[in-house]
C-alpha cells in the first residue's frame, strides 16, 4: 500500500523591476513575505540593487534570494514582464497594459496564450460594483501633481515671473512623502503671506476625474491654502478685476462637466455615457480657458471623447492675449489619449516638454510658446517605498489564496477568490470570457 503523497507547497516569486532606473517598487514588501512564508509559502525573490526594500531585508523575512523562478508556481511584479521570461504554464500577476488593447504589449499577450500561461492584471482586481482595489492611483495622482506645480515655477520663471512654487523640487528628490509635505507647508506660508503674482491671479487648478488619481492630486493641492469652487463658477471667478492672491483655486470636473449629449434634447445620464460614449461630445473646451493648470486623472479609452484635443489648444493659444494655462500635467498620460499633446512619455529627470499648438511642436525643457506638458508615466515610482507599502497592504489579503491556487486545472468558481478571478485575463493559455474582446487585437 503506497503511502498518500504530501501536500504541494506552494511556491512564489518576485520578480526584479527593470524597465528604467527609477522603478524602485515591489509588489509584496518583506513584511508581506515574512507572512506568506509563515503560511506555509515558499517565496523566491530575484536579487536587485536599486529596489526599495534591499535583498537583505528579503532574506530577514524568509524569501530565497535568487535569480532563478523558473519553479516558481506563480511570479509577480509590478511592471510588464519581458517576453523572454515566460514559461510554459507559468502563471504571473501584474500591470500587462493589456486590456485596452494596447498595440505595443499585444506581442506579449500573444505569447502567454501560445505558452499555455496564466495573466492575473492588478488593474481588474475588483469588489462586486467594480472599485478597484489594488492600485498605485494615489501615489501617482501625489507625484504628479508635485512634479506638475514644479514644472508650473519653471513655465513661470521662463516668462520671468517669480512664483511661490519656485522652491519646490522633484517628487524623487525628497526623502519620503513627510518631506513633500514639509516643502508644501512653506509653500503654503508664502502663498498667505506674499500670495500668487498679480499676473497669475486667480491661479486655478482644474483636476479631471475623481477617482485615486484625483484624490492624490488633490491631497497635495490641499495642503495650501485653498478655496474649491464648481466649474460653473470659474468665469465669474476669472473674471473678477481684483481676484484674491492669498489661496489658490481648485475645481474638480467630473464627466458631466466634461461632456454633452451630442443630441441637444438628451440629457446628460452617467451609465448612459459608459454605454453609449458614441453619443458625447466634449464640452470642456468653454472651461480649459479659464485653468491655470489642468490636471489629467481621468481613465480614457478611444471609445470616449478627448478631454483637450489639438484644434482646442490651436484656438486658445491663436488670440491677442497670452492664455492662463501654464501647465497640463496628464498623470493618465496614455500616449495620443485623453491629451491629445501627450505625444510622449517623460522621465522624472526631466518631466516636462513643451508643445507649442502654433505648429504642433514639441521642445523638450520648459522654454518657448504653448504649454508645459507633464506626462512622466512612472510616477508612483518616485515615492517607491511608501507606494510598494500601499500597495502590498491592498494585495496581501489575496497574495496566499494566489499563491496556492492550482495553475494545472480548470478555472473553477472556487479556484480564487471572486475579485481575483474577475482579474484573470488569461487561464492556461486561453482568453477568459471577459476578455475575450482581447482576440480582436491579437
Amino acid at each position: 500500500m503506497s503511502e498518500p503523497s504530501s501536500p504541494r507547497t506552494p511556491t512564489l516569486g518576485i520578480r526584479r523591476e527593470d524597465k528604467h532606473e527609477w522603478e524602485r517598487r515591489v509588489p509584496l514588501t518583506p513584511d508581506a513575505v515574512a507572512e506568506l512564508v509563515g503560511a506555509g509559502v515558499e517565496v523566491t525573490v530575484q536579487p536587485s540593487t536599486i529596489r526599495a526594500f534591499d535583498d537583505t531585508a528579503f532574506g530577514e523575512a524568509g524569501a530565497r534570494v535568487d535569480e532563478d523562478l523558473s519553479a516558481c508556481d506563480v511570479v509577480f511584479a509590478v511592471k510588464e514582464i519581458p517576453i523572454s521570461m515566460f514559461r510554459r504554464g507559468g502563471a504571473y500577476v501584474f500591470f500587462s497594459h493589456t486590456i485596452k488593447g494596447q498595440s505595443h504589449n499585444m506581442a506579449l499577450l500573444q505569447k502567454m496564450i501560445d505558452l499555455g500561461c496564466t495573466l492575473i492584471d492588478y488593474e481588474r482586481i475588483v469588489d462586486d460594483a467594480g472599485k478597484r482595489l489594488v492600485f498605485f492611483g494615489r501615489h501617482a495622482g501625489l507625484a504628479g501633481m508635485v512634479d506638475t506645480l514644479w514644472a508650473v515655477a519653471k513655465r513661470a520663471s521662463a516668462a520671468g515671473i517669480a512664483t511661490p512654487f519656485d522652491a519646490l523640487r522633484l517628487t524623487h528628490e525628497y526623502a519620503d512623502l513627510e518631506g513633500v509635505r514639509a516643502a508644501f507647508g512653506d509653500v503654503a506660508e508664502a502663498i498667505a503671506r506674499d500670495g500668487v503674482p498679480k499676473s497669475l491671479a486667480p491661479f486655478v487648478i482644474g483636476v479631471a476625474g475623481d477617482g485615486n488619481v484625483s484624490r492624490g492630486a488633490q491631497e497635495i493641492i490641499d495642503l495650501l491654502p485653498v478655496e474649491t469652487v464648481e466649474p460653473s463658477a470659474l468665469a465669474a471667478l476669472v473674471a473678477q478685476p481684483d481676484p484674491p492672491r492669498d489661496r489658490i483655486f481648485k475645481v474638480v470636473f467630473r464627466e458631466q462637466d466634461l461632456v454633452e449629449p451630442v443630441d441637444p434634447a438628451a440629457s446628460f445620464a452617467l451609465q448612459h455615457y459608459y454605454d453609449h460614449p458614441e453619443a458625447y461630445r466634449s464640452r470642456f473646451e468653454a472651461q480649459l480657458k479659464h485653468l491655470t493648470v489642468l490636471v489629467n486623472g481621468i481613465y480614457w479609452t478611444s471609445a470616449y471623447p478627448r478631454l483637450v484635443d489639438k484644434a482646442t489648444l490651436q484656438r486658445l493659444f491663436a488670440g491677442a492675449s497670452t492664455p492662463r494655462l501654464l501647465v497640463i500635467g496628464d498623470i493618465g498620460c496614455d500616449i495620443d489619449g485623453a491629451v491629445e499633446c501627450t505625444v510622449k512619455a517623460t522621465t522624472p529627470a526631466l518631466p516636462i516638454y513643451v508643445y507649442d499648438p502654433a505648429d504642433d511642436s514639441v521642445r523638450d525643457g520648459w522654454d518657448g510658446p504653448g504649454v508645459g506638458m507633464m506626462t512622466t508615466d512612472c510616477l508612483p515610482c518616485e515615492l517607491s517605498k511608501e507606494a510598494s507599502e500601499t500597495f502590498t497592504d491592498a494585495l496581501k489579503p489575496f497574495a496566499a489564496a494566489i499563491a496556492k491556487a492550482d495553475y494545472t486545472q480548470p478555472l473553477g468558481p472556487d479556484t480564487l477568490p471572486a475579485a481575483i478571478s474577475r482579474a484573470v485575463v488569461v487561464w492556461r493559455g486561453e482568453l477568459t470570457p471577459d476578455y475575450a474582446y482581447l482576440q480582436s487585437h491579437l
